[in-house]
């Protein structure tokens, strides 16, 4: 079991900046490709989107397009941490933002990345208010 906490999330203006942060207990996330999804407000588990995915070694990212430029995710294996640098924030950002993980390597990886039925382990989410 994979148990992760996301941590970062609050309420900013449009235009600000953020950075999330999901870490474990157990000091594995290395074993793990990682990921970004986040559910609107108002939408149900199984309209999480994807947002950005992280390989293990942190030499392959991946992005959704709304994010493509704005958002940055990396990670640091010594810190067992994974970020997700966000900026120029929009209200249409605001939503709960989960961090998954995905026991895969890289070929698999890019091919299935933004499907949230690959990703094993979930944390409970934070919340992300942007206001205009």
């Amino acid at each position: 079991q994979v148990q992760l906490v996301e941590n970062g999330g609050g309420l900013v203006q449009a235009g600000d900046s953020l950075r999330l942060s999901c870490t474990n207990s157990e000091g594995t996330l290395s074993s793990y490709a990682m990921a970004w999804f986040r559910r609107a407000p108002r939408e149900e588990r199984k309209d999480l989107k994807f947002i950005a995915s992280i390989s293990r070694s942190g030499g392959s990212t991946y992005y959704a397009d709304s994010v493509k430029g704005r958002f940055t995710i990396s990670r640091d294996n010594a810190k067992n941490t994974v970020y997700l640098q966000m900026k120029s924030l929009k209200p249409e950002d605001t939503a709960v933002y989960y961090c998954a993980a995905w026991a895969t390597g890289d070929d698999l990886l890019r091919d299935y990345y933004s499907d949230f039925g690959v990703w094993a382990y979930w944390g409970q989410g934070t919340q992300v208010t942007v206001s205009s």
